[in-house]
């Protein structure tokens, strides 16, 4: 690794699994320390001691993102841990399935609380440290579900649309104080959060949902967490200096179609 993020403090939410552990490993990998935020407790600390192991510096933080005191008191414990935020990703997120007719009332509340709300409420609690810090990036997770529509997705395209619009409002009124925000919009990552929709997809067969899916992804397979978090480093790191507001499809072609 080359230390693109030596000397960095980056917070990294849904930190305890899938792409949020991918990131976790390659940002401490290239010099970070990383605070790893999590609902589960004991996921979020498994990552940090792993790498604590490796010889990084990290730290485990506990936080359901969509309640503000345990979002603010997650973050205070980072910055004395681990100084200034520099870089936060807001990974953390929740799938849903079902046509608007069909959609559960509380499962559309809880797609939005954790999708939309939840990076409002952690960005809106990093930003007095990483102003301090002298400015930094800010990753937020949207999906192509925010570009294109996706059949029986409704909450999810809703919540994920209101990500990338947060993005550009958030990049224009940032950008002046040195805080650069944008937005990744990953396609279907083969993930435990993602199988009630292949699922779905499939008429309760998860490989035949699988298989439909790929259909729709010229590259022939579905993301690898490591394939979102290399894009997260790139936006994280100096190499995107210039890029604040902009939307990175990490897709495989899907949206070109």
């Amino acid at each position: 690794m080359t230390g693109r993020l030596s000397g960095k403090v980056a917070l990294i939410t849904g930190g305890g699994a899938g792409i949020g552990r991918a990131t976790a490993r390659l940002f401490a990998a290239e010099g970070a320390a990383v605070g790893v935020l999590d609902v589960d407790r004991v996921a979020a600390a498994q990552v940090a001691d792993e790498l604590a192991a490796t010889g990084g510096r990290a730290i485990a933080v506990a936080a359901n993102v969509s309640v503000d005191a345990e979002v603010r008191e997650a973050v205070r414990a980072l910055v004395e841990s681990l100084g200034p935020v520099n870089v936060l990703y807001n990974n953390a997120g929740v799938a849903s399935t079902g046509a608007v007719d069909v959609a559960d009332e509380d499962d559309w509340d809880r797609c939005m609380a954790i999708n939309a709300k939840g990076t409002f409420l952690t960005s809106r609690a990093v930003l007095p440290s990483m102003l301090a810090a002298g400015g930094g990036s800010i990753i937020n997770q949207a999906s192509v579900a925010a570009i294109v529509g996706v059949a029986d997705f409704a909450a999810y395209c809703a919540a994920k649309g209101a990500v990338l619009a947060l993005t550009r409002s958030m990049s224009v009124d940032l950008a002046p104080r040195g805080i650069r925000v944008n937005v990744i919009a990953p396609g279907t990552i083969y993930t435990p959060m993602m199988e009630p929709l292949l699922k779905a997809r499939g008429g309760g067969d998860v490989e035949r949902g699988l298989a439909t899916t790929l259909e729709k992804y010229p590259i022939g397979r579905l993301a690898q967490p490591y394939d979102i978090a290399a894009a997260a480093l790139y936006l994280a790191g100096s190499e995107s200096a210039f890029v604040t507001g902009s939307v990175l499809t990490v897709d495989g072609g899907m949206t070109s179609q």
